[in-house]
């Protein structure tokens, strides 16, 4: 009976040790399912965490809120006007820095030759939209600029962006319109057209700037010759040279010459035009009704520079309305047809001025050949 007792007490612990052990087991293996579904559980959130800040950065960056390019050094400019206040405008609109080298065409173009090897420049903002033209047939600016800003651009100024996109216009003021005295001519007897000032009653009364020294005086040479043809701009200028034209280095001296009487008659850069009629020189101002050769003010990018994200903003930046109504507000400098809709200009300037230019490719190409010619005109 005690052994019988004893096998039923033996069976009864083995029952109960088997049953401790499955339990500890099932324990075990719940435990390790749940480590694991936790755990997948945290990757599929992280994974899924991933994915919304890609979303996220991708969408931020389609709306223009990509992280700010950070600016080690000002950002070097090239110009030949508005250096007394460009700089404050840009800090102020975007932070960053801008350090301006100011010089005429002919003086920028120069020092960028110089530095051909080794370009000191980030971006060119000139008066000199052939020359620029140029500097990216030989290769040394940046394309495919998509300005945010250039949606804007006047129908005018659409026109003149090159094929790749190398540069922008930011304003045109006219080369030349024509200018004369009110004490010598009046409104039956001026000139109203350029070819007018062919005709034998102006001889030896008209004068403009060299189109190889003045910026401004290239475009109106080049949409010339154009226009009529090498051959037929040559003999409009031929004539004019016959008829005693009188070729002064830049626009200030033609001022000098028409305010002292030398002449009687100009064709003259706009701005210098208004400034004489401001300062109550007796003159006029006419606009051909066949339209005034523009000058073209563009902004273009060093194809070199280190600071290609900040460039494209200070482009961005002078295709902006805001930046360019300051700048027509700024004074005689302001005399200039806006790239970008909605923007006023000079209320003296008049409203119906029109202003064409030569082709782009054409006045890059020819530019050595017409300043050469005028060069052997003018020394004759």
């Amino acid at each position: 009976m005690k052994r019988s007792m004893l096998c039923v007490t033996a069976l009864m612990a083995a029952m109960a040790l088997s049953a401790c052990s499955q339990s500890a087991a099932e324990t075990e293996a719940a435990t390790t399912a749940a480590t694991e579904a936790a755990t997948a559980a945290e990757t599929e959130a992280a994974a899924e965490t991933e994915a919304a800040a890609e979303t996220e950065a991708a969408e931020a960056s389609a709306d223009g809120e990509s992280e700010a390019p950070v600016q080690t050094e000002p950002l070097l400019v090239y110009l030949n006007d508005f250096d007394a206040v460009i700089p404050d405008m840009f800090k102020e609109a975007t932070g960053y820095e801008v350090e301006v080298v100011v010089g005429n065409g002919a003086e920028t173009m120069s020092r960028i030759e110089a530095e051909s090897s080794n370009p000191q420049w980030d971006v060119v903002w000139i008066d000199s939209m052939y020359d620029v033209y140029n500097l990216d047939l030989d290769g040394q600016l940046l394309t495919g600029l998509e300005p945010e800003n250039a949606s804007g651009l006047t129908d005018f100024a659409k026109a003149l962006v090159p094929e790749d996109k190398c540069f922008y216009p930011t304003g045109a003021h006219a080369a030349g319109v024509i200018v004369y005295r009110t004490d010598v001519y009046d409104e039956t007897t001026a000139p109203r057209t350029f070819e007018e000032l062919t005709d034998e009653r102006f001889k030896d009364q008209v004068g403009m700037a060299d189109p190889g020294v003045a910026a401004p005086a290239y475009p109106l040479a080049a949409y010339f010759m154009d226009t009529m043809g090498m051959e037929g701009g040559q003999e409009y200028f031929t004539t004019m040279f016959e008829n005693g034209l009188k070729v002064y280095p830049k626009n200030p001296q033609v001022v000098q010459a028409l305010a002292g009487g030398e002449i009687s008659a100009a064709i003259m850069q706009e701005s210098n035009a208004y400034e004489m009629v401001h300062s109550g020189e007796p003159v006029a101002i006419v606009w051909p009704e066949d339209g005034a050769p523009a000058s073209t003010r563009v902004a273009a990018i060093c194809a070199q520079t280190d600071q290609p994200e900040i460039a494209k903003l200070f482009v961005n930046f002078l295709l902006d309305p805001e930046t360019q109504q300051e700048l027509i507000n700024l004074g005689d400098e302001g005399y200039f047809e806006p790239s970008v809709e909605g923007v006023t200009m000079k209320e003296d300037r008049d409203p119906n001025a029109k202003l064409v230019a030569a082709d782009i490719v054409f006045g890059a190409e020819n530019e050595g050949d017409i300043k050469a010619w005028f060069a052997d005109m003018s020394a004759m």
